[in-house]
C-alpha cells in the first residue's frame, strides 16, 4: 500500500466506481477527502440520483480515482454526461483496471486510486455521505490533480456564443449539459450533474 496516495487528495475532481450485482458503474463527483489517519478513512459525497450512488450502497465497496490536469474533457463527458443506468460505462472501455477489491478504476488522466469499504452512510437529503475505510491505494502518476477551479481554467470548453440561426438554449454552467429552449423551467434539475436552473446561463 502506498501512503503517499492520501497526498493527492484536494478539493478536486474524481470518478467514483462501484459494482453490484454484476453492474458496473462510475461517476464524476467533486468531493472525497481523507476524514481520519488511525484508522484512515475517507468520505464521499454522492447525488442520490446517480446509478453509482445505488451501486455503492447495496454493495458497501467502491474505488475513488483522483483525476490530475493530464484528465482530458472526453473523460468528464464519459463518466459525467450520460447515465449508468442506460449506459454500461465500461463497456469497452480501455482505461481503466480493477483493483484488488473486484471495482474498475480509471487508468488515464488519473494519479491515484483509494480503495473504500462503507462504514457509515449518513442521509443528507439530495445526497448521501459516505464514511469509508481504506482498504488498498496506489499512486499512478506524479500529474498533479485536477482541482475544480483548473477544471473550469482549462479543460472544460469555453462556452460558444449563439450566432442568429441557432435555437436559444441554456448552458449548464458545472457539466456543460446544452437546454434548447426560449425559458428554462425555474424548477429546472440537470439531467447530468443534477444541479438546478440557478446554475444554467443563457447561451
Amino acid at each position: 500500500m502506498n501512503e503517499a496516495t492520501m497526498f493527492k487528495l484536494s478539493y478536486g475532481l474524481f470518478v467514483l466506481s462501484s459494482q453490484f450485482d454484476g453492474k458496473d458503474s462510475g461517476c464524476i463527483i467533486n468531493t472525497a477527502g481523507q476524514v481520519s489517519s488511525v484508522p484512515n478513512r475517507i468520505s464521499i459525497s454522492v447525488n442520490k440520483a446517480n446509478f453509482t450512488h445505488d451501486l455503492v450502497k447495496e454493495s458497501g465497496k467502491f474505488n475513488v480515482s483522483i483525476l490530475s490536469e493530464a484528465a482530458e474533457f472526453g473523460l468528464f463527458q464519459h463518466f459525467g454526461f450520460q447515465s449508468g443506468r442506460t449506459v454500461d460505462k465500461f463497456a469497452g472501455y480501455s482505461g481503466c483496471a480493477r483493483s484488488a477489491n473486484g471495482i474498475y478504476y480509471v487508468t488515464e488522466g488519473t494519479n491515484g486510486y483509494i480503495s473504500g469499504t462503507v462504514e457509515q452512510a449518513i442521509d443528507l437529503g439530495s445526497h448521501t455521505l459516505f464514511i469509508a475505510a481504506v482498504d488498498d491505494m496506489d499512486v499512478l502518476s506524479e500529474v498533479p490533480s485536477a482541482t475544480y477551479a483548473y477544471y473550469h481554467a482549462s479543460i472544460k470548453p469555453r462556452p460558444e456564443t449563439s450566432g442568429p440561426s441557432e435555437k436559444p438554449a441554456w448552458r449548464c454552467k458545472i457539466c456543460g449539459y446544452v437546454y434548447e429552449g426560449e425559458e428554462l423551467p425555474a424548477d429546472f434539475i440537470c439531467p447530468l450533474c443534477k444541479h438546478p436552473a440557478s446554475d444554467f446561463e443563457k447561451i
